[in-house]
Formats: structure tokens, C-alpha cells, sequence
């Protein structure tokens, strides 16, 4: 028969020296940088390790499965932290789809743990008490059941940061209901955004909210960790889908706050209700336009040799055009122009001066041209096949350790058990 030691046990015999000592380098470092001393001043304004990481020294443990928190921590992995994924021993969900997967747990360790056992619980909370950052996904009360809730948790350690995502929120009438991401844009009202005023809702194509609340929750715990290393306090952070999918929205957001009704469907019409802001028809294609501005739309009248017609139905003042008495008969003289040309023609001649314009791609072509371009500069991470991953979504000199290398490099893909 195993005893499971308490975790406040548990913490103090095998995670009190090491976190001791991290509190004890915060409070010395918010100390030195608040009065620093000439050697500390010469150290703070030198050229940083090239090969450090943003988050070397970092250990998360993973409880999160699916896409929302192993999104999450794969942007901590990438970022230089060592993720420790707590993954139930029939496998994430996500083991079905080899690219989703390998994607978004390629860097950390897994290891197998069935939480209603004794020994593995006690593992758990071994690993645990090792760690800076704990991430979880499921729903309210199922940790609590193995000694591994909120409050026994932070009890334990107040230097820990623990990040829960969840469909709702972690209070409120919702807080206890399970949740995917096309139930969260039926919840939220995305589905209500796009397409015209005659149109039923419509789901957006892919998990849009899932890749959201991870990136939410990635800045949620680096902010966190910078305020440990300032204070030593951890931190308590409750992410929801449905808060993710409200900053996705935030302009309409904003706007629905302020009025109280639901915003105008405009279908592929700009948000800034510009005639020079939409979707044209070419002769090969369809190209989406944006002449936002007076300025902008005076340049793109230019380019379809319109200016005589334009110029005398757009009002001065760069914002005072938008939407007003004239709009329909401009867009009508745009759209017979552009229909005398292809697509591709019209995106370089309008990019050369200065308006926003790119031919409809599928994303097999956005891909395609933008490597090609140099805009997307995938990853390629040694899994079995390998996988190409689109990083993520910014570039920096030093914060991945390596300049010009993935994270991981040099790893296997992620096994179950590993």
C-alpha cells in the first residue's frame, strides 16, 4: 500500500531549497536593479548571452491536453522553458492527428500518469513541487479530487503560478460547463460576424478560439513569471475560451458595449466601410482591396485611371468619404475596371503604390507564396515524418537560445511514455 505524503509535505522535502533559492536570486535582483551597484550597472548594459532563452530556468508541468493549453506551453517550450506534460495513459486526443500533435508538443516531456493511483498521484505532486508554472485544462474540481486543486496548491507554494483554462471562466453560472471551440463561437456571437445580413451564422473554418486562448495564456504566464522574479509571489490566472474569442472580436466587442446591439453583418465589405475597402472581381480572380483612407482611395483611382471620375464624389478630410452618398456608384466604377485585368496584375500594380491589395488565396497558396516571399519562414521539427510549423508568428535575435534554429532541434518526436 503507497500513502500519498500531503503536498505541503511533499514541497518542503524536495522543492523548498531550490524555490528558496529562486525567491531568494528575485528579491536580490529587483534589489540590484532598483540600486545598482557599478559592477551591476557595467553586467545590465552588456551584450546579452546569445544562447540563453527567454525562459531558461522555467519548469512548467502540463496537465492541459488537446489545442488550447498545449498551445499554450508550446510557446513556453519554444521560449526556452522545460515543459513537463502529465499526459493520461490512453494519450491526448490529439495523438490521432500526427502533425497536430508532433506541432503542438514537439520540445517537451511526456510522461504517462493514471491520477487515480496512488503512486502516480504522488509523482505528480513530486513533479509539481520541482516546478514554477502549472497549466491545466480540465474541468472545475477534477484536480481538487487528487490533491492537486487551486487551493491546496497555492497554499502550498505562493511562489507557484498556476494557469487554468477553461470554457467559461473559473466562476460565474458557466464556470462548471465543458466546452469546444466551435461551441464558444456559437456562444460568444462569432458566428453571427461574418458573412451578410440574409445569412445564417457562420462557424469559422478552423479552431480559431483554441489558438487564441493559448496565446492568451502564453502572455498571461510570462507576465506572471516577470512579476516573480520581481515580488517571488506567484500568481493565480483563469483563462477562458470565451474571453479569448472577446479579444479576438475586440473592435466589435467594443462597439456592441457601447450600443448595446449587434454589429452590421457587411459580409466582405472592409470594417471601415471605405468604397475602396472589399472584395473586387478580376478577370481570374478575386482580389480583396483596402483604401482605407481619402488618400489611399485617391491612389487607387489613380491606378485604375479613374481619378477624373473619383475625385470630384469623394468629400475632403481622410475619413469623411467612408460610407457616404456616393458609395455605391464608386464601387460600381471600381469593379468594371478591375474586371478588365487579372488578379495577380492588379495585387503587384497597387502594392507598388502604396494600397493594401492581395489576390483570394486558399491556404495551400498563402503558404506557397509567402515562403517564397520570404513573409513565412517555417519550422521544420524533427518528428517522424518531420512537420513544418508556421513558429511563432514573430521573429527575434536571442529569446529561442539559437538564431535560426527551432526549438528542440535535435529532439525525437514526443512518444507516449517518454
Amino acid at each position: 500500500m503507497v500513502t500519498q505524503m500531503p503536498f505541503a509535505v511533499m514541497v518542503a522535502v524536495s522543492g523548498i531549497v531550490r524555490n528558496g533559492a529562486d525567491a531568494a536570486r528575485a528579491r536580490t535582483a529587483c534589489r540590484l536593479a532598483q540600486n545598482p551597484t557599478p559592477e551591476t550597472r557595467i553586467a545590465m548594459n552588456s551584450e546579452p548571452n546569445t544562447h540563453t532563452a527567454a525562459l531558461d530556468g522555467i519548469t512548467v508541468l502540463d496537465f492541459s491536453h488537446v489545442i488550447a493549453g498545449p498551445f499554450a506551453t508550446f510557446h513556453l517550450a519554444a521560449l526556452g522553458a522545460r515543459v513537463i506534460k502529465v499526459e493520461h495513459p490512453d494519450g491526448d486526443v490529439m495523438r490521432a492527428r500526427h502533425t497536430g500533435f508532433a506541432s503542438l508538443n514537439h520540445g517537451k516531456e511526456i510522461v504517462r500518469l493514471d491520477l487515480n493511483a496512488a503512486t502516480d498521484r504522488a509523482r505528480a505532486q513530486s513533479l509539481l513541487a520541482g516546478a514554477q508554472v502549472m497549466v491545466d485544462n480540465m474541468r472545475p474540481g477534477v484536480l481538487d479530487r487528487y490533491g492537486l486543486g487551486e487551493a491546496e496548491v497555492r497554499a502550498a507554494r505562493p511562489d507557484l503560478i498556476h494557469c487554468r483554462i477553461s470554457g467559461y471562466g473559473g466562476d460565474g453560472e458557466w464556470g462548471s460547463r465543458a466546452a469546444y471551440d466551435h461551441v464558444i463561437q456559437a456562444a460568444s456571437g462569432m458566428n453571427y460576424l461574418p458573412g451578410g445580413p440574409d445569412d445564417g451564422p457562420i462557424k469559422v473554418g478552423f479552431p480559431l478560439i483554441d489558438s487564441v486562448a493559448g496565446i492568451v495564456a502564453a502572455l498571461a504566464i510570462v507576465s506572471a513569471v516577470r512579476r516573480r522574479d520581481l515580488t517571488g509571489q506567484g500568481d493565480s490566472l483563469d483563462v477562458s475560451m470565451l474571453g479569448a474569442a472577446m479579444q479576438a472580436m475586440y473592435p466589435s466587442v467594443v462597439d456592441t458595449l457601447a450600443s448595446g446591439r449587434a454589429p452590421e453583418r457587411i459580409g466582405n465589405r472592409a470594417y471601415s466601410g471605405s468604397p475602396g475597402g472589399g472584395q473586387f472581381r478580376c478577370r481570374d480572380g478575386l482580389l480583396a482591396v483596402a483604401a482605407n483612407t481619402r488618400s489611399q482611395l485617391l491612389r487607387l483611382a489613380d491606378a485604375l485611371g479613374l481619378r477624373a471620375e473619383v475625385e470630384p464624389l469623394v468629400p475632403g478630410g481622410e475619413r469623411a468619404f467612408a460610407g457616404g452618398e456616393h458609395r455605391e456608384r464608386i464601387v460600381s466604377l471600381l469593379s468594371e475596371r478591375f474586371a478588365e485585368d487579372d488578379v495577380r496584375t492588379w495585387e503587384t500594380r497597387l502594392n507598388r503604390l502604396g494600397v493594401p491589395a492581395a489576390a483570394m488565396r486558399d491556404l495551400a497558396e498563402s503558404v506557397r507564396d509567402a515562403e517564397a516571399a520570404g513573409s513565412l519562414r517555417p519550422w521544420t521539427l524533427p518528428a517522424d515524418p518531420p512537420v513544418r510549423t508556421p513558429g511563432l508568428g514573430f521573429r527575434a535575435r536571442h529569446l529561442f537560445g539559437r538564431a535560426g534554429e527551432p526549438f528542440g532541434a535535435g529532439q525525437r518526436e514526443p512518444a507516449r511514455g517518454d
